[in-house]
């Protein structure tokens, strides 16, 4: 109704703000200008994220929209890991946080920490991502989804509630996964369970450890 000694509402699908720059002697194709000039500034974000969309198995989230900066992606059998990419710096070192059993991510924390000095913004942030941790991701063209996402022990899904299993346990010889919420309940519900403030402490329901 302001319209045009204000700008008109702007709705987009980015991962970081549109701002328009506007006068009241503006029109919309200036608007569309800055529309696709914030579309270049982000194409080298989204050629990341395609990259890892196209080559890799993202467990969360499974449709991605366009202003989503984060991807969990498979690397083995209840191990993943959670990056969070700057959509201004896609090139730099994204945030990194690695769910499975503990024999299995501290290795890959080590590796990540004591290569971090390997990182080349000049290539892409998956192959910065395979060099720093000496591992080959899961591809979509020889591996299905189901080969390394196991259901839930307890509630024997895979979603729940958008969540999908991300608690393991640590006995290698186990490995089962769980969603946080059912195993939270579980423990609970068991008599030899411990609780240190938000912490819970138990046997896993599949191996008894």
């Amino acid at each position: 109704s302001q319209y045009p000694a204000e700008p008109p509402e702007c709705l987009v699908d980015f991962p970081v703000q549109f701002a328009v720059s506007w006068m009241p002697q503006n029109s919309l194709t200036d608007i569309y200008n800055q529309f696709l000039a914030a579309l270049e500034s982000l194409k080298e974000f989204w050629d990341a994220m395609d990259e890892i969309d196209g080559k890799t198995w993202v467990l969360e989230p499974e449709n991605p929209t366009r202003s989503v900066t984060a991807r969990r992606i498979a690397i083995g059998n209840n191990v993943s890991v959670n990056i969070e990419v700057d959509p201004r710096h896609p090139n730099m070192l994204p945030e990194c946080y690695f769910l499975g059993a503990d024999h299995v991510v501290n290795p890959l924390r080590i590796k990540l920490n004591s290569n971090m000095h390997l990182w080349d913004p000049e290539i892409s942030l998956l192959q910065n991502l395979k060099d720093l941790l000496e591992i080959d991701f899961p591809s979509r063209a020889v591996l299905e989804k189901s080969d390394f996402a196991k259901d839930c022990g307890i509630c024997y899904a895979y979603r729940l509630a958008g969540a999908t299993p991300d608690q393991v346990c640590d006995d290698p010889r186990c490995g089962q996964p769980f969603h946080q919420a059912c195993l939270y309940e579980w423990l609970q519900g068991l008599p030899s369970s411990r609780q240190s403030f938000n912490v819970i402490f138990g046997e896993c329901p599949y191996c008894n450890k």
